[in-house]
């Protein structure tokens, strides 16, 4: 099983949407999939339209430790279950804060006998846009972490800087069990234009500095209207645009 969280030092980069596309994505290519809206700000939760809303969610998954049938929500799409964002009223983060083992009580509830790859292909957190105890949970929870990033010079920047703060702070101690996976930054909203080339290539170079612990992919999510109508419609961006006439389609 691989276990995705997709983290940003930054707000507003289309971590929810890149989550939400990437497990529908896999749902359709016959992948059994999980998504876990990590948020406080419950976005994923309202991506897609459910055929069943489980009675807990994420708070019950943190608190006890535990992934039962009564926290698992199922989305209209086949393959795709959530873990919704429960946590209206704000009280997981300074709970978390205070307990000892507070970073790693997502990754230890992923080892409850319903999240196994008899039930599970992969699993897909979505997190705050901020510097947390729920991201430090999804990325010690995940086997590889999802970067996304914007190729604009200032937001590159911030990035890798960012970056090498989130390095620090999970780097791994003695005491803790869990590990967090290896980093694949993405750029996202990629246009034509020079210029978004050229931070794309200071991006690699940036990268480099970080001595291997940052991949920068191959691949980059270009900007395309279909993904926000695709967000609107509350459907994977594949499905909503599976042909193109001038350039490559979101199915591609």
């Amino acid at each position: 099983m691989i276990k995705f969280a997709t983290i940003s030092t930054k707000g507003g980069v289309g971590k929810t949407t890149l989550t939400a596309d990437l497990a529908g994505l896999v749902a359709d290519m016959g992948l059994r999939v999980l998504m876990i809206d990590a948020d406080i700000q419950p976005s994923l939760s309202k991506y897609y339209r459910l055929k069943h809303r489980a009675p807990l969610g994420l708070t019950h998954v943190i608190m006890k430790q535990n992934v039962n049938d009564d926290c698992i929500s199922r989305t209209e799409i086949e393959n795709l279950d959530i873990i919704l964002s429960d946590d209206s009223e704000g009280i997981l983060q300074p709970w978390l804060m205070s307990r000892v083992d507070g970073a790693e009580r997502l990754a230890n509830a992923l080892r409850s006998p319903l999240i196994t790859d008899d039930h599970y292909d992969c699993i897909f957190i979505d997190t705050q846009g901020s510097v947390g105890p729920l991201q430090n949970n999804a990325a010690l929870a995940s086997s590889q972490i999802l970067l996304p990033v914007l190729p604009e010079t200032l937001a590159a920047r911030e990035l890798t800087s960012g970056t090498l703060d989130m390095l620090e702070r999970l780097e791994p101690s003695p005491s803790f069990r869990n590990r967090a996976g290896p980093i694949r930054a993405i750029i996202y909203r990629q246009d034509r234009t020079s210029d978004s080339k050229l931070v794309a290539e200071e991006l690699k170079r940036d990268f480099l500095k970080l001595e291997g612990r940052v991949t920068l992919l191959n691949t980059a999510v270009p900007s395309a209207k279909s993904y926000k109508e695709a967000a609107t419609l509350g459907i994977p961006v594949h499905r909503h645009e599976p042909h193109h006439r001038t350039m490559s389609s979101a199915y591609d």
